[in-house]
């Protein structure tokens, strides 16, 4: 299927202009996460001079397949022009590379920027709730320091704090003993299996 994709390159030279080829791969790299709308399709359509979605959507699925390729994967620069089958037109080879190249760092950045960074356990306290008072319920407060690397601008310090009754103690300790199970067996996994290379489509 991927063969039949390269095919529809070529519909670029009906841009017409090297900028129209990149705000193509402006607005395909601003939809990455929603799909284009239906306004964005037109521009694209117009651009393009196409009449329908017949050759559009192939040609967006290929773009966004050397993009991702450019982007997610370990691609040098000096690498990206062996993205292209020999089957694509070398001015269709030359015109993206230059492209793709061009963009390459600030996609990446905006890649960094999109991860989310889980805050990080730094330490934990515990003490008796009110333990001068007379109680049936006796509870425990548990005190969690978590540190948060993705926050370079303050201290990216966080402090929760939270009370556990017996019972709920005891359903959170048969999760936390079922987490490090899980945990467990997936080093030992990992341990007697190496690492298959995999591409990403």
């Amino acid at each position: 299927m991927e063969h039949t994709l390269w095919g529809h390159l070529p519909l670029l030279v009906r841009s017409n202009s090297k900028e129209s080829v990149e705000y193509i791969l402006q607005i395909l790299w601003r939809t990455r996460k929603t799909g284009l709308n239906a306004t964005d399709r037109d521009i694209i359509r117009d651009i393009l001079q196409l009449q329908d979605d017949a050759d559009l959507d192939p040609l967006l699925v290929c773009l966004r397949i050397l993009m991702r390729r450019c982007v997610y994967e370990n691609t040098s620069k000096d690498e990206i022009p062996k993205l292209f089958p020999i089957e694509v037109p070398p001015e269709i080879q030359r015109l993206l590379t230059l492209l793709l190249q061009k963009f390459q760092r600030e996609w990446r950045e905006d890649i960094l920027k999109d991860r989310v960074t889980l805050p990080r356990l730094k330490a934990m306290t515990w003490n008796m709730a009110n333990p001068d008072e007379e109680s049936t319920d006796p509870a425990a407060v548990i005190n969690l320091k978590l540190q948060n690397d993705g926050e370079p601008s303050s201290s990216g310090e966080l402090e929760v704090k939270f009370q556990l009754a017996k019972d709920t103690l005891e359903t959170m300790l048969k999760t936390m003993y079922s987490i490090r199970d899980q945990l467990s067996n997936a080093a030992e996994t990992s341990d007697r299996h190496l690492p298959e290379e995999t591409n990403l489509v």
